[in-house]
């Protein structure tokens, strides 16, 4: 899944208008995305347009109470994976890194 930012954002220093991003995840309707800085935060959907709407077919998919969209690769969809990833759990980086190398490499 690849998407493109519409439009600088002065809340949002650390993007980069009409550059593309490759969603790593989706939380709550928010995309997880490596900001320019290449760090995996999330952001609203509503600053990007969809390039490519493809989500590969291995995320897991699931649907919250209120209706908001949550899905991940395997992998980084466990409970508390990226306040692991952001604490330096260094299992969750290593994975995390494994995981986005791979779906970097792909996207190419």
């Amino acid at each position: 899944m690849i998407v493109k930012l519409k439009q600088a954002n002065s809340d949002y220093p650390d993007l980069t208008a009409g550059q593309t991003y490759c969603v790593i995840g989706i939380e709550a309707g928010d995309y997880r995305v490596l900001n320019d800085r290449g760090l995996p935060y999330l952001f609203p959907a509503s600053l990007f347009m969809l390039i490519d709407a493809n989500e590969p077919t291995d995320w897991v998919s699931d649907v919250g109470t209120d209706g908001e969209r949550y899905a991940y690769p395997p992998l980084l969809n466990e409970p508390g994976f990226f306040e692991d990833f952001f604490d330096g759990v260094q299992s969750s980086v290593a994975t995390f890194w494994q995981v986005v190398n791979q779906r970097l490499s792909r996207a190419a």
